[in-house]
C-alpha cells in the first residue's frame, strides 16, 4: 500500500529528508537479512550490530551518504578448489541493509568481532547549532552583544 504524503508536504519548507524517509520504510520493511540490533550506549553515542557470521572484512563495505548509512556484503568466491556443497545453512547471499542517520550524527568507526559487524556512531553538533547565551543590557549600556557560551566562560577564566 502506498500513501501520498503531497498535502503534508505541500505546506511544508524543507522537509524533504522526511518524505524520503517515510518513502524508503516501505522499501526497508521487506528485508529482514542479516538481523540486526540498535544499541544507546551513552548520551549522544549508538552502536548498530549486524550478525554477518561468514563474512570476512574483505567482504562487507559501511559506507555513509546523505545521512544514510548503508552496510553491505557480498561473498568473494574463492577460486581454485571445487567443494560441493551437500546442505546450505549459512546464508551466504549480498545484502545491503539501510539505516536512516539523524543530522548531526558520525560514524566513528567500525570493527567486526565474532561474527557481529559493530558500527560506532556520534552526535556531535556543531558550535553554531548549541544553546548561546545573549547579554541583556539597558537604554544606557552599549548596543547588546551575542556571545556564545565557550566564548563566556574563556573570557571568565
Amino acid at each position: 500500500m502506498t500513501r501520498d504524503f503531497t498535502p503534508l508536504f505541500r505546506t511544508a519548507v524543507g522537509f524533504d529528508r522526511l518524505a524520503k524517509v517515510v518513502d524508503g520504510l516501505q522499501e526497508a520493511a521487506s528485508t529482514t537479512f542479516p538481523p540486526y540490533n540498535i544499541e544507546k550506549t551513552g548520551d549522544d553515542s549508538y552502536r548498530v550490530s549486524v550478525a554477518v557470521a561468514g563474512f570476512g572484512p574483505e567482504d562487507l563495505d559501511v559506507t555513509v551518504s546523505d545521512n544514510t548509512l548503508i552496510v553491505s556484503g557480498r561473498i568473494r568466491q574463492a577460486s581454485g578448489e571445487k567443494v560441493a556443497t551437500l546442505y546450505r545453512g549459512i546464508a551466504g547471499r549480498a545484502f545491503e541493509r539501510r539505516f536512516a542517520l539523524a543530522d548531526h550524527i558520525v560514524v566513528e568507526g567500525a570493527d567486526l568481532s565474532n561474527g557481529l559487524l559493530h558500527v560506532g556512531l556520534k552526535r556531535i553538533v556543531p558550535e553554531a547549532l548549541k544553546p548561546r547565551r545573549i547579554a541583556i543590557g539597558t537604554a544606557q549600556d552599549a548596543p547588546k552583544t551575542i556571545a556564545n557560551e565557550a566564548e563566556v566562560t574563556a573570557q571568565a577564566a
